[in-house]
């Protein structure tokens, strides 16, 4: 449990840096680096690609004109490519000819890792495997999945626990497969339980595998609704929670309260989150507005450089005391 105990001490104190104002922040990457980089998530267009208007074969070079070198795919938009090594080769060429980075796999229609039992679990495991083989193919760093399970959520204790122990159990198995072709496997908060960023971290944790991780979604701290009424989860504190075990991070430009509220999201607020935990990998812009998709994609990137640029111009950015974080 010391690192379960490490990591909500760093949460912790990140959260409250960031909530008594702390102008300074402390990060270990080399000056010459970017504090973080960008990538766009196939997802931001999914309007355009479920309607044939744009080809998923063309997504690296759309992004790579909007000024974006790192691409996030969505396996919905080759769902039955997976082992076509041919259409792979060609997602790759056209990948490594723009200079655009392969960065991860976002996997949906796979089954429940939850499962209520072993042999349904290693279904979904075995459905999984395929996009662990194509995202190595590919040059990605991580396949991204989703914490569903049998126990539909619900405020019970005991529904809380089970919920968890079955998907930290799937998460393992795939993990355990995963490992051989040097694949993480990530658990994005994608509603339900798996919208607690306690309950996702705690999940994550059990599952007891270096290859688990999270990708924390700003937006997505929806857990259901109720009467109508949106039952929420505070992005800020989700992602805070959430980061000890990252590997990527997706960006939507609202968030959530505790209350159910939905706002605008607060650029720098969250980046200084997310740089407290030392983090400086991609971080995916996963929105695009329908009908102006790529306009809105470049507004959120300008907004993400323009932030970006005002925490590195910050002179007392030095490396942390390692007792901070630790």
């Amino acid at each position: 449990m010391n690192n379960r105990r490490n990591f909500l001490k760093s949460a912790s104190l990140a959260t409250a840096a960031i909530s008594l104002g702390i102008p300074h922040l402390g990060f270990s990457a080399r000056r010459s680096d970017p504090l973080f980089k960008i990538s766009l998530a196939e997802w931001s267009l999914n309007k355009q690609l479920f309607s044939g208007k744009m080809d998923h074969l063309d997504f690296p070079i759309l992004t790579k004109k909007a000024g974006i070198d790192a691409v996030e795919y969505v396996n919905q938009f080759f769902m039955d490519k997976a082992k076509d090594m041919a259409y792979l080769k060609e997602m790759k060429t056209r990948a490594e000819g723009e200079g655009v980075r392969s960065v991860l796999i976002m996997c949906d229609g796979e089954g429940m890792l939850g499962a209520s039992t072993k042999e349904e679990r290693s279904q979904t495991v075995e459905k999984h495997k395929k996009w662990v083989e194509a995202a190595m193919f590919l040059g990605c760093h991580s396949i991204r999945v989703n914490a569903y399970s049998a126990i539909p959520w619900s405020t019970s204790p005991a529904d809380y626990k089970q919920a968890s122990d079955l998907a930290s159990a799937g998460l393992h198995e795939l993990c355990e497969f995963a490992d051989d072709y040097d694949i993480n496997v990530l658990i994005e908060n994608h509603g339900g339980f798996s919208s607690n960023g306690e309950w996702l971290s705690e999940m994550i944790e059990k599952a007891d595998h270096p290859r688990a991780g999270s990708l924390p979604d700003f937006g997505n701290f929806r857990i259901a609704t109720e009467d109508g009424k949106s039952i929420s989860y505070d992005s800020y504190r989700g992602v805070d929670e959430l980061m000890p075990q990252a590997k990527g991070v997706s960006l939507k430009p609202k968030v959530w309260d505790d209350y159910g509220n939905e706002s605008a999201l607060d650029y720098s607020k969250m980046m200084k989150i997310i740089l407290l935990h030392d983090f400086h990998e991609y971080v995916g812009i996963e929105h695009g507005e329908e009908g102006r998709e790529w306009e809105s994609i470049k507004e959120i990137k300008t907004e993400l450089e323009k932030v970006r640029s005002q925490l590195s111009e910050n002179t007392a950015w030095a490396r942390m005391n390692s007792d901070y974080m630790t």
